[in-house]
């Protein structure tokens, strides 16, 4: 119970550390967040800005990273 535990600490704060390296290179990655299938609405004093097609593509990476690491 307790190592399992610690096993998800790890995993969790591996994570935690790619997504803050993630936002820190967001600037110098072109393709972050400006995938086709992102919404963005501007309007004269609104902009929305929606990054589905974004959102999804890490969802998988992630889903894959973990798939693989739960395998052992």
């Amino acid at each position: 119970m307790v190592q399992s535990l610690g096993k998800l600490l790890i995993i969790a704060g591996i994570l935690i550390i790619v997504l803050g390296g993630l936002l820190l290179l967001s600037g110098k990655i072109p393709w972050i967040g400006r995938l086709p299938g992102d919404i963005v609405i501007h309007r004269k004093h609104f902009t929305f800005y929606f990054p589905l097609a974004t959102s999804i593509l890490l969802s998988i990476i992630i889903t894959l990273i973990l798939w693989f690491l739960g395998r052992r």
